[in-house]
């Protein structure tokens, strides 16, 4: 009995150390892991594979916290096409009509121009196209530094014409007045004179009428 009660106290005093033991042994860890990387809008791939078509790709993106945006155009290349289409009817023979192609750009206009190689103008060439352009300016291409100084000349000639016309104009008027004055002079000195003849003519009466007297 003695023994049953010693070995039930030991058991017993080993379990509560075990418990005691695992009770301190028992740690919870737990490890939170937070993704900060933002979202990201990635920009499109505009490809233009044709090199016989002038056009040039573009492409951007915008992120925000919140919202996300990208796109991606094609832009059309006009001076190139414009190039390219005058090349072309270069290649057909036809030298006027690629000349007056290129002639659309103000640039070319101005320098055609400065080389006294007029751009054709309806048909017409060299000088007849020149006066044909003078003639036509609504049809000159924008921006034509040449036709601008033209215009700036005929505004300034404009105004020295008017300015000489009015010029005139005050001396007419004061050659006018002058003429008057010196007639209305003329006029007071033939009166003058003719009374001064009235006085002899009556002096030279009275003198003839005690002569005969």
């Amino acid at each position: 009995m003695k023994l049953l009660l010693t070995v039930l106290f030991i058991f017993g005093a080993t379990a509560t150390v075990v418990d005691l033991h695992a009770a301190d042994s028992n740690t919870v860890s737990s490890t939170v892991v937070t993704n900060n990387t933002p979202p990201t809008a990635n920009s499109p791939s505009v490809v233009v594979n044709n090199n016989d078509v002038c056009t040039s790709g573009y492409s951007g993106s915008v992120q925000t916290q919140v919202l996300g945006f990208s796109s991606g155009v094609t832009i059309k290349d006009t001076n190139c096409e414009m190039i390219k289409l005058s090349r072309q009817l270069f290649g057909m023979g036809m030298k006027v009509a690629a000349v007056s192609t290129l002639c659309n750009d103000v640039r070319i206009f101005d320098a055609m121009w400065m080389a006294a190689t007029y751009c054709p103008y309806m048909g017409a060439i060299g000088e007849d196209a020149k006066q044909g352009w003078l003639d036509n300016k609504h049809m000159v291409p924008e921006d034509s530094q040449v036709f601008t100084a033209l215009a700036k000349q005929e505004e300034e000639l404009k105004k020295l014409t008017e300015q000489e016309a009015i010029e005139k104009e005050k001396e007419k008027a004061k050659k006018i007045k002058q003429e008057e004055k010196e007639r209305k002079q003329l006029l007071k000195e033939l009166t003058v004179e003719g009374k001064h003849d009235n006085v002899k003519k009556l002096v030279m009466g009275g003198l003839t009428l005690l002569l005969l007297l």
